[in-house]
């Protein structure tokens, strides 16, 4: 058993190598599964011997920003925050992200009073295009309301665009979100969002693995979606072109097994082609609304209503008084024997059917024949019935 003392060196190791090694540096995971935090956070100070799988002048840099590093600055500047760092074997720690293997995050870095690991249990990614549409906004943030409705928890990327959206719909639903950041977690990016992300840190929570005042490049929003994709159940793509980052969170949600979800959009919007493209490669399943997003990552029996259209008065005649009312002409009215004519009745049937008919209110009589009542005309138009 790992005593406290030795926990928290190893606290202070993991925080020290957040600062040597990229987040999702397989090479660096490899070593720290292989030799242990102590020994590799040994070499670095000391510009030992390389550890296997870099080239000399690749470790040389790696002990530059080892000389640099100062774990207890850190967790120092991270406490004023309100942050903390949460390492593989704390209580907090959600398991899911093991699954990443030797990309998994050194810690993490989480402002906000829930509890991580609790959250990642039942919680969902939205994620989609920056610059997105009127469209990709009202669906992310009336999807994000929905889950959180529903006692899920929406975690997103901090982002402009269907990100912030998604975030927005579940604190208006009073319900909780989760912003993962590319950045340190005490200097939130983007900057426009810094009243935004400070009002999940405070209803919600707000996670990075980067130090604190580290901030984001384009490679970091990149390896950022995998920590996304690994936390939660599934990924819900909103809006995407077909170069999208969103895609990569997606694509990493399938390669470890979560559901992979896809709203489409207008055939004709280039900030749909990346959904439309997953939905066709059959790589994520076609979701509309949050039940259908709870049915596939919810529990046993958490099933979506049926889709089905108005069931109609005229839906629940029996097929004999049906066939003869879809026999009348439209503008005219029609004798008994042109009727039966037009179904597979005899004459006298036909007739009987038609005064059932007329005591429900689909046709009347004239003279000798039979005609469609004007509100049986209008039904047909309108798709509602006379009764």
């Amino acid at each position: 058993m790992t005593t406290g003392e030795g926990r928290g060196e190893e606290l202070l190791g993991r925080v020290f190598l957040g600062r040597v090694i990229e987040p999702g540096d397989e090479v660096g995971g490899r070593w720290v599964r292989e030799f242990g935090v102590g020994e590799v956070v040994r070499r670095l100070r000391e510009g030992a011997a390389a550890l296997p799988g870099v080239s000399g002048v690749r470790w040389g840099g790696l002990v530059a920003r080892a000389r640099r590093a100062e774990p207890e600055r850190d967790l120092a500047t991270a406490r004023a925050a309100g942050a903390r760092f949460v390492a593989p074997g704390d209580a907090e720690w959600p398991g899911q992200l093991d699954d990443l293997g030797d990309t998994r995050p050194l810690g993490l870095w989480v402002r906000g009073r829930p509890s991580l690991r609790m959250w990642a249990l039942r919680s969902v990614a939205v994620v989609g295009a920056r610059a997105c549409t009127e469209y990709g906004t009202h669906v992310a943030a009336t999807l994000a309301g929905g889950l959180a409705e529903r006692g899920w928890v929406v975690v997103s990327g901090g982002a402009y665009g269907i990100d912030g959206a998604a975030h927005r719909g579940a604190l208006a639903a009073r319900g909780a979100t989760v912003a993962v950041l590319a950045c340190g977690v005490d200097r939130p990016y983007p900057r426009g969002h810094a009243a935004l992300i400070s009002r999940i840190a405070e209803q919600g929570l707000v996670v990075g693995e980067l130090p604190p005042g580290d901030h984001p490049t384009p490679s970091r929003f990149i390896l950022r979606n995998r920590v996304i994709a690994a936390l939660t159940r599934g990924t819900v793509v909103v809006e995407a072109a077909c170069r999208s980052g969103s895609l990569a969170t997606a694509r990493a949600a399938g390669r470890l097994g979560r559901f992979t979800m896809g709203v489409p959009g207008p055939v004709t919007s280039g900030l749909s082609a990346g959904v439309h493209e997953l939905l066709r490669a059959e790589t994520a399943t076609l979701v509309t609304d949050a039940a259908e997003v709870v049915e596939l990552v919810g529990d046993m029996g958490e099933l979506a209503p049926a889709r089905r259209g108005p069931v109609l008065p005229r839906d629940l005649l029996e097929p004999e008084a049906r066939a003869v009312l879809d026999a009348l002409p439209g503008h005219r009215a029609a004798t008994v024997e042109e009727i039966a004519r037009g179904t597979p009745t005899t004459r006298d049937e036909a007739i009987a059917k038609l005064y059932e008919l007329r005591a429900l209110g689909y046709v009347e009589r004239h003279g000798d024949g039979w005609k469609l009542t004007r509100q049986a005309m209008m039904s047909v138009r309108t798709g509602h019935g006379p009764c």
